[in-house]
């Protein structure tokens, strides 16, 4: 199948897909106002097989030791489907499902299957990852970049909502510490715990609401750039790959979820 832009529609939300530029959701339009901020490095994109930094880009695997490309030195950030091109499995009015295959850097074949589904009020993005071969630890995680501001006249920047159970200790180089406490004001480029799953109200004041949900238990939320604001769903936190893996078998793939649901105000 073609792996151009895929748009998706559901009542007035339409979503553009863009398999060939690292499968990443390019923007989500409600009646007709982008909620996503554009460019070929913003709109919402998968992080996988790792969220955020991993420390000097080194994870264990086993007893091995993995090295990865520093691509934010001195670490390894986002994961590697990101910078590929995806392949389109299947389409219709309102779904896409679209799958990369994991190869070098990554030292295991897998693949990575997302599958995008648009409702009249919400957007659910399913992730995840399997191996062909021998078990591996894995992240799955969705970086989206909300405009801070939708525009028009009288527009009010956008308010985050969220009550998380702890804020995880940043260091000076910008990885958890181990240290958890009690969550401070922003802006923020953190790492929260929500054991009872993800849940984040962002609200355009006058114009619309937006949540971000998800069973996974950790979010990082980055608000210190002027045009947009990410809330980061993840499987686990940054650096996870050393400090809280989560493994692929070959019985078991790694799968996650999140649902953006929204209502105008």
């Amino acid at each position: 199948m073609s792996d151009d832009n895929i748009t998706l529609t559901a009542g007035d939300a339409e979503v553009t897909v863009q398999p060939g530029n690292g499968g990443r959701v390019k923007g989500l339009r409600i009646g007709g106002v982008e909620m996503l901020r554009q460019g070929e490095r913003f709109g919402c994109f998968p992080m996988v097989p790792w969220c955020g930094r991993v420390r000097d880009g080194r994870f264990l695997d086993g007893a091995a030791v993995r090295q990865m490309p520093l691509n934010a030195p001195p670490h390894a950030i986002h994961g590697t489907v990101r910078d590929g091109a995806w392949r389109t499995a299947r389409t219709s009015t309102a779904e896409a499902v679209i799958t990369a295959e994991l190869a070098d850097p990554w030292p295991h074949p897998g693949r990575v299957t997302q599958v995008v589904a648009l409702a009249e009020d919400a957007l659910t993005l399913t992730m995840s990852v399997e191996t062909y071969d021998s078990s591996f630890p894995a992240q799955i995680g969705w970086h989206p970049w909300f405009n801070r501001n939708l525009g028009g006249e009288g527009a009010q920047d956008v308010r985050l909502d969220f009550d998380p159970a702890w804020q995880e200790e940043r260091g000076d180089d910008h990885l958890p510490t181990g240290n958890r406490f009690d969550p401070k004001p922003g802006p923020w480029d953190d790492c929260f715990g929500m054991p009872g799953g993800v849940d984040v109200t962002l609200t355009w004041p006058g114009q619309l609401e937006l949540k971000v949900a998800s069973r996974e238990e950790w979010v990082v939320v980055y608000d210190e750039q002027e045009a947009a604001v990410c809330v980061e769903p993840q499987t686990g936190p940054p650096n996870g790959l050393n400090t809280l893996p989560r493994l692929v078998t070959p019985l078991e793939p790694l799968e996650a979820t999140t649902t953006w649901s929204w209502r105008r105000l």
